[in-house]
């Protein structure tokens, strides 16, 4: 009750200083009870402030993020950005010496990997940090000098049209045959990491374009 009395007596406050400016008031407000008392109460009075004092705090509600949440989203995609530039320029310095990278040990069974799709030519694994609900990597079982697509020559035709044929296989065996897309980095500047051709499909999810 005394809340109900306290909201009424200060609406009407409101509505008389509604166009005045800041005041200093002493506003009294009583309970009709058995032992009725007084509340006074003194402070700058606007009629926000009146509103303030008998509304509880409300939400804050935004259909846009904050710029501090921007923010920190821009800075941990550039982030992620530098370390793959960074492996990129790492792995690019033993690329032409014939080391052994890592789809080497998963194709020897040295790691373990979630094969979806093998025959003789051809492996597909999911990538541990899938960038899409789907996400699996092929790769040509023997490399022959094919660390990246700008290597390709003649003879690698064919182990080309496989990787491509095992791209669609793969993505019938996943379920999204009805749109995936083929990506192929080749180079450092396109952030290849591995230097074993590789294609990533991705689907499971609307693509945009362009791509990043």
């Amino acid at each position: 009750m005394f809340y109900h009395n306290l909201k009424r007596s200060s609406m009407a406050a409101a509505a008389a200083l509604n166009s005045r400016p800041l005041l200093r008031r002493s506003l009294s407000f009583s309970t009709p009870s058995s032992t009725s008392f007084t509340r006074n109460l003194s402070f700058l009075i606007t009629p926000s402030s009146i509103f303030s004092l008998i509304s509880p705090p409300q939400p804050s509600l935004s259909l846009f993020p904050s710029r501090s949440h921007t923010l920190t989203r821009t800075i941990c995609h550039a982030s992620s950005a530098n370390d793959e530039e960074a492996a990129a320029k790492a792995a690019a310095a033993t690329r032409d010496t014939g080391t052994p990278t890592i789809f080497d040990k998963i194709i020897a069974k040295e790691i373990p990997s979630d094969i979806v799709y093998e025959d003789e030519n051809v492996l597909a694994f999911r990538d541990i940090s899938p960038q899409a609900p789907t996400h699996i990597l092929i790769i040509p079982k023997i490399r022959d000098g094919l660390t990246e697509l700008g290597k390709a020559e003649a003879r690698h035709g064919e182990i080309l049209g496989q990787l491509l044929y095992a791209a669609k296989l793969v993505a019938e065996k996943e379920g999204i045959v009805d749109g995936f897309r083929v990506v192929i980095n080749s180079g450092t500047t396109a952030c290849q990491s591995v230097f074993h051709l590789h294609l990533h499909v991705l689907g499971g999810r609307q693509m945009k374009w362009p791509p990043g």
